[in-house]
């Protein structure tokens, strides 16, 4: 769930910080006060659209910052993990920054990612339901998923066995298509393959070779100048007319013989005893690479040639050795995929022919695990488009069989809908008022919060259009789907306030001439004041009070009655 929100010079909020319950949240609040400015933050936070525009005036730059608390089996951690993001506290922290210059800098856990990798994230962790905008329910394509995950239990063992066919019959069938294409292409770049990688093989390389000949070939080449410095650096050290380590020894000898008489000659004393040993290492160091050193140039010849044989390679096949082996690797891969299945065309076909044999048979278990479950779906959202006072509305599922299988099967699915009697079956997107469509989506989100597996849902003035007993069902079903997963909700109506577990009051004040947002969580005769405002108005009376205390009173009935 969302436990905090920052929020920085965004539009008309100076800043905000946030915390956040587990259950049913409600903002409420005169119309402009900044309600939606705060869900259009989190929206952002979870890789929504953003802009410049949006920065509050004369800031440099927007700030929004969100703290995550997950469950254990959540799938936003699989997505971590693919991507190498930390989450070993259970916590995921999101930042997200917009510039006045336009840029965008999004972070996760401390790790900077792009826009589209926090979409991808974030869509597993909050779901974000408008006014006009139904997301994932309102887009055709996605119903069939929905359905899928209706099903789950049952459906998901043959699809992944399906799925894991269908991805090697679209490799064999690519390979097929490739090779029939162009034969003569076929066979010239399976002999180039070849050719390159016998040539790489034959030369033998090692990881950094190149970078270890080199170093040897300089110091052959400088063989003198290595020999001069190290033969003056041992004669200026330990040689017979001038030597250092002798004149060293000779100074140590004589303060060894004070040393006793004054702490500070003794550290004197100290310091050129590890002069000294330290010189005498020295000497003894550079009279064996003396000793060693020589010049071979046979060496030198083979060194010489080694670099041009990898010089030869780099010029074809990459800038080191580390590259010239990845790219053997890459086309000894492709080698594999060309020569191995693919060389036996009779083969091949028939791969291809057991495969699809196979498919057309999961395809079908899994339309009539999908046919079967669809029952049971529109059994069930017709109850609750029941409970939301839509009892005369049809929902229902349709089917429609694609000529070619993909990666879902063989199924085209859209929810269908009759709003009312005598009326035609149209697609959901087409088919109901701002109201209906309102009911329509809550029913199915009811359906759908569990299998949808986020954290948080916001429900952004979906109760738009709706009033009296409709309200009541609507904050019913919105409170029912807060058992499940957290819901932060922005509503107009009373009784979906009355409903809540924690409610936030947003209104706008004036300071220096500048507009800007505040939030205040109410108690309970806080509640029942703002309660009381919704019922009436601007004024509020003792009656309205009793209103909206009773209000409350009711809506604690109705809560305990679905906790049971």
């Amino acid at each position: 769930m969302l436990l905090e929100l920052s929020i920085t010079d965004f539009a008309i909020i100076e800043h905000l910080d946030i915390e956040f319950q587990s259950g049913m949240t409600v903002l409420t609040g005169e119309t402009g006060a900044g309600k939606s400015i705060i869900i259009d933050a989190v929206g952002l936070l979870v890789g929504g659209r953003g802009s410049h525009d949006l920065i509050r005036t004369g800031a440099k730059k927007s700030v929004i910052q969100g703290n995550f608390i997950l469950s254990d089996d959540n799938p936003t951690y699989e997505v971590l993990d693919e991507l190498g993001i930390d989450h070993s506290d259970g916590n995921v922290i999101i930042e997200r920054e917009i510039f006045a210059s336009g840029r965008n800098s999004c972070r996760v856990n401390g790790m900077m990612i792009n826009i589209a990798t926090l979409r991808r994230i974030g869509e597993t962790m909050v779901d974000i339901q408008g006014q006009n905008e139904h997301q994932e329910l309102m887009k055709p394509e996605r119903h069939i998923e929905l359905l899928d995950d209706f099903a789950e239990d049952t459906i998901q063992p043959v699809l992944v066995k399906y799925q894991k066919d269908y991805d090697q019959f679209v490799k064999l069938r690519a390979i097929n298509e490739k090779k029939h294409q162009n034969e003569k292409e076929w066979a010239q770049r399976v002999d180039m393959l070849k050719f390159q990688i016998k040539e790489i093989e034959a030369a033998d390389l090692h990881e950094h070779e190149d970078e270890e000949l080199t170093a040897e070939r300089d110091r052959l080449n400088n063989f003198q100048k290595i020999h001069d410095a190290l033969l003056n650096s041992y004669e200026g050290i330990s040689g017979e007319d001038t030597s250092s380590l002798d004149s060293v020894g000779s100074s140590m000898s004589s303060m060894q013989e004070i040393e006793e008489l004054d702490p500070d000659f003794k550290q004197i004393s100290d310091d050129l005893s590890g002069a000294f040993y330290t010189l005498q290492d020295v000497a003894s160091q550079i009279s064996d690479q003396l000793s060693n050193l020589e010049f071979d140039q046979d060496r030198l010849d083979q060194v010489e040639q080694r670099l041009n044989t990898i010089y030869q390679l780099k010029h074809k096949y990459g800038d080191s050795v580390t590259q010239i082996l990845e790219y053997l690797k890459k086309i000894k891969n492709e080698l594999s995929d060309m020569s191995g299945d693919a060389d036996d065309d009779d083969n091949l076909e028939r791969q291809l022919a057991e495969i699809k044999t196979s498919l057309i048979k999961n395809a079908k278990r899994i339309g009539d695990i999908r046919r079967r479950f669809a029952k049971e779906l529109e059994r069930a959202v017709h109850q609750q488009l029941r409970d939301l006072y839509m009892d005369k509305a049809v929902f229902e599922v349709r089917f429609k069989e694609n000529t070619t299988l993909n990666r879902l099967g063989a199924d085209q699915v859209e929810f269908y809908i009759q709003t009312n009697p005598g009326e035609k079956m149209l697609p959901l997107v087409k088919s109901a008022s701002g109201g209906e469509l309102s009911r329509i989506m809550l029913a199915l989100k009811t359906m759908f919060a569990k299998a949808a597996g986020v954290t948080s849902i916001i429900f952004d003035e979906v109760d738009t259009g709706v009033s009296g007993r409709v309200a009541q069902a609507m904050g019913n079903k919105i409170y029912t789907i807060s058992t499940k997963s957290q819901v932060l909700c922005i509503t107009h109506l009373p009784q979906v306030a009355a409903m809540s577990d924690h409610h936030y009051f947003i209104q706008k004040q004036i300071h220096d001439g500048r507009t800007t947002t505040t939030i205040t969580e109410l108690n309970k005769q806080d509640s029942v004041n703002e309660i009381s405002r919704m019922l009436s108005g601007t004024t509020v009376t003792k009656l309205t009070k009793e209103h909206a205390s009773e209000l409350i009173s009711m809506a604690d009935e109705e809560k305990a009655r679905i906790r049971t």
